[in-house]
């Protein structure tokens, strides 16, 4: 390949980039210890998402000249955008992407600035492609929902923005785009804002911001628009730039799941794995569970030497004073911050899988590194994403989103997924296929008096309705007891 391929298109003079095409160790060294910010793009189908982190990488100066070549070649055979260059196929790499122009698997991109690291997550606007958003949204910090300033809120509008809420995502930043097929109208941007603060107003966000955008043509996006001086704010690479995530972070109790027991010699036994939340300190006394062994942390030893205190996303390996037995998918806590503890307990699911969820069916429940196996008590209520309203329902079908109370074999340890997103999820895997087929946000245990009772009788009835009449399809109500 010729050096100049790898060349910057639009040079810039800046240092960063100078760095990248001179020298990407020292480029690399330079970000290494900023801040990352983790977002995705959602809205309805053709929206502007792709085109939207296309121009984002643009207009960063993070397109190199092959990449801009080969996507002026795409743009004549797949293109939408008549004779200008068509940013959206930077990130929609998929051959049937491309031929249908939406976006159909979860694109994953990265830039910087001087400021911050961004990992980019462009999702699926199509209702089919629920899961494919969901499983974009989980590791974000931060969503930009694109609104068409034509169409202004739509049903996929509010579906995604509630999903982000049942998430946990707290900051929300709201791009109204395509403003130059509405003549940059103020008046058009002001009663989108409006009528979407006030579906907001439902739903747990912490922090939303908007931005009236053209992504096509760049206004706003990078740069200020010439065309809407009447807006005051920031464009929206200056709010990606500023938006503070930090303080987000309310849960501290120490978890850890240990991932590894590192038994390297005789001499050393150690318990590893990556702080999901809180901290820890060589002498803190710790608790394994689910044995409730109580010891004190004698040291923390990290690929680059022991520590002190370790932190939250910190990989660690704990060494204890005594010799307590520990093993894969158990957790360590700190003595006097116990997590709930539970066989039973209620989730939030988003169902993936043609086949339907069902009460009594076995799954396997992952829980961290933990696996058991486990089985839908009751499905509470199924929860329209379009209107939020719920309704009763039996089954779960691919895409849809529910309250359900799970009992596994054995006993989790667990918080509230929207106080502690790291112990609060799960994932449910078929037996059979072995492929992921759903995923859990746990939102309390079940305690024994919430239980289903049934009668002797009923139970009776039951057990007779299913030997002889196999083909009714009844359930078997004992496991919902």
């Amino acid at each position: 390949m010729h050096s100049k391929g790898r060349k910057m298109s639009n040079q810039s003079d800046s240092l960063g980039n100078n760095l990248l095409e001179t020298d990407i160790e020292a480029y690399l060294k330079q970000h290494e210890n900023k801040e990352m910010l983790r977002f995705f793009t959602c809205g309805s189908v053709d929206d502007g998402k792709s085109t939207l982190i296309g121009r984002l990488l643009h207009d960063s100066k993070m397109i190199f000249e092959d990449q801009l070549a080969a996507i002026e070649n795409d743009s004549k055979k797949s293109g939408t955008t008549g004779e200008a260059v068509d940013l959206a196929l930077l990130v929609d790499g998929l051959q049937s992407e491309r031929e249908q122009g939406i976006t159909i698997d979860v694109a994953y991109r990265y830039f910087a600035t001087d400021k911050r690291k961004f990992i980019i997550a462009d999702t699926p606007g199509h209702e089919q492609y629920t899961r494919n958003m969901a499983t974009g949204a989980s590791t974000c910090d931060l969503a930009i929902i694109l609104i068409d300033a034509r169409h202004g809120v739509q049903v996929q509008t509010r579906r995604h923005s509630f999903i982000c809420s049942l998430l946990g995502v707290k900051h929300v930043l709201v791009a109204v785009n395509k403003m130059d097929l509405v003549d940059y109208s103020q008046e058009r941007y002001q009663a989108i804002k409006k009528e979407y603060r006030d579906f907001a107003d439902g739903l747990e966000f912490n922090d939303v911001r908007f931005v009236p955008i053209s992504a096509l043509n760049g206004d706003n996006v990078v740069e200020e628009s010439a065309n809407m001086s009447w807006y005051p704010g920031a464009t929206m690479m200056k709010l990606l730039n500023t938006i503070s995530v930090d303080n987000d972070e309310s849960f501290t109790q120490f978890r850890l799941q240990v991932q590894y027991v590192n038994r390297p010699n005789l001499n050393f036994r150690g318990f590893s794995g990556t702080i999901g939340s809180g901290h820890i300190r060589v002498g803190d006394e710790i608790v394994a569970l689910p044995s409730g062994k109580e010891s004190t942390v004698k040291s923390i030893v990290t690929f680059d030497g022991e520590l002190e205190r370790a932190d939250k996303g910190q990989a660690i390996t704990l060494t204890l004073d005594d010799e307590i037995d520990i093993s894969r998918g158990e957790m360590i806590v700190k003595k006097g911050a116990l997590p709930d503890s539970s066989k039973e307990f209620n989730a939030s699911v988003v169902w993936m899988n043609e086949d339907e969820l069902e009460a009594g069916r076995e799954y396997y429940i992952k829980h961290g590194s933990k696996i058991t196996t486990g089985h839908v008590m009751d499905i509470e209520h199924r929860i329209d994403v379009n209107t939020m309203e719920t309704s009763d329902v039996t089954q779960l079908a691919l895409n849809e989103i529910g309250s359900v109370n799970f009992e596994v074999a054995e006993t989790l340890h667990f918080d509230a997924y929207k106080a502690n997103k790291t112990s609060g999820a799960f994932i449910i895997i078929d037996r059979l296929s072995n492929i992921t087929v759903g995923a859990g946000m746990i939102n309390k245990a079940i305690s024994q008096d919430q239980k289903a009772e049934f009668s002797a009788f009923e139970l009776e009835y039951n057990a007779l309705v299913r030997k002889h009449f196999p083909h009714w399809g009844a359930r078997d109500i004992s496991k919902l007891k």
